[in-house]
């Protein structure tokens, strides 16, 4: 049987509890044939606490749990079988797409898998930062300086700030979670 992905919308905030059901039972209720994976795509991000950087995971798509699956036949007629056993899963509200579903393009979540490996390689800030942007600098030698961004560079995580210190502008090269938005 040949597998599609399909979105499941969940409850708010039950992601990660109808994945680990979905993948607890598939042995239990014998699909291994149907149910080839189960995705709550997540990136990680940074932010700073109590002058600390902490590093989390967010969401990308908060309500749906991607799913790799045969549910159609065919004939597009959906199996019954995978069917029940997605609907009957606690957490969830339904399949995305109407009945039958509609299958979401494989390229469609190659791309999101590849934004989940980016955000391995690197981190993302938990805020987004404008040139011009003044910004409070909450760790390191400048601590509680302010300064203005003069250039982002999302690729390395870095910031340049110029801070006025003792009355001259320098130019200070920051990562983004050494600074707040002020």
């Amino acid at each position: 049987m040949r597998s599609q992905w399909f979105v499941i919308h969940t409850l708010s905030g039950q992601e990660q509890k109808v994945k680990e059901s979905i993948e607890k039972r598939i042995k239990a209720e014998e699909m291994e044939e149907y149910i080839k994976e189960v995705l709550v795509p997540m990136e990680k991000v940074v932010e700073v606490r109590n002058q600390k950087k902490t590093v989390s995971t967010r969401k990308l798509w908060p309500g749906y749990v991607f799913v790799d699956m045969a549910l159609l036949d065919e004939n597009k007629r959906i199996i019954e079988k995978p069917w029940y056993f997605i609907k009957e899963t606690q957490g969830v509200i339904g399949f995305v797409g109407g009945e039958p579903p509609t299958p979401t393009p494989a390229d469609e979540v190659e791309s999101i898998k590849s934004q989940i490996s980016d955000s391995e390689e690197r981190e993302k800030p938990k805020v987004n930062f404008e040139v011009g942007e003044t910004v409070k600098i909450n760790n390191g030698p400048f601590l509680n300086f302010s300064g203005v961004i003069e250039e982002i560079e999302p690729e390395r995580g870095k910031l340049k700030v110029t801070v006025n210190i003792f009355g001259r502008n320098t130019p200070v090269e920051l990562e983004y979670w050494q600074v707040e938005k002020a």
